[in-house]
């Protein structure tokens, strides 16, 4: 991040969503964040997740759910909401790059990238 000064409590953000698959709420990371830096606010954390994420050094996950989820793989890649849980998980497929195309072909604007978030029962829920 160019430009930005190094702070230890967003490395610690940084170095807890790259530990975890679980797709936190801010307040999680919050939560986790604090057992090393228990003086850091909960708006500390919400100010780097979001300079992080516009940075695009992490994603952001939209869930329709009210709170964003947060994702330290900021490579592309997709993810399944559970309709039941509310758990996110990653997704091992291939990129769908042809989605850009096709939608590019009826559309006048440019088309600049794609996100997808799946939807269903996740196998925990499927067999409980």
């Amino acid at each position: 991040m160019a430009g930005v000064k190094f702070s230890r409590q967003r490395q610690a953000i940084i170095d807890y969503l790259c530990s975890t698959k679980e797709h936190p709420t801010a307040e999680t990371v919050y939560t986790n964040v604090r057992i090393n830096y228990p003086n850091v606010s909960l708006g500390t954390v919400y100010r780097n997740l979001n300079l992080l994420a516009d940075e695009g050094e992490i994603l952001r996950l939209t869930c329709g759910d009210g709170s964003d989820r947060f994702d330290g793989n900021p490579k592309p890649h997709y993810h399944f909401l559970c309709n039941n849980c509310g758990r996110v998980i990653d997704l091992d497929i291939e990129p769908m790059n042809h989605i850009d195309v096709l939608a590019a072909a009826g559309f006048d604007g440019t088309i600049e990238g794609h996100t997808v978030l799946f939807n269903g029962t996740c196998p925990k829920c499927k067999t409980s």
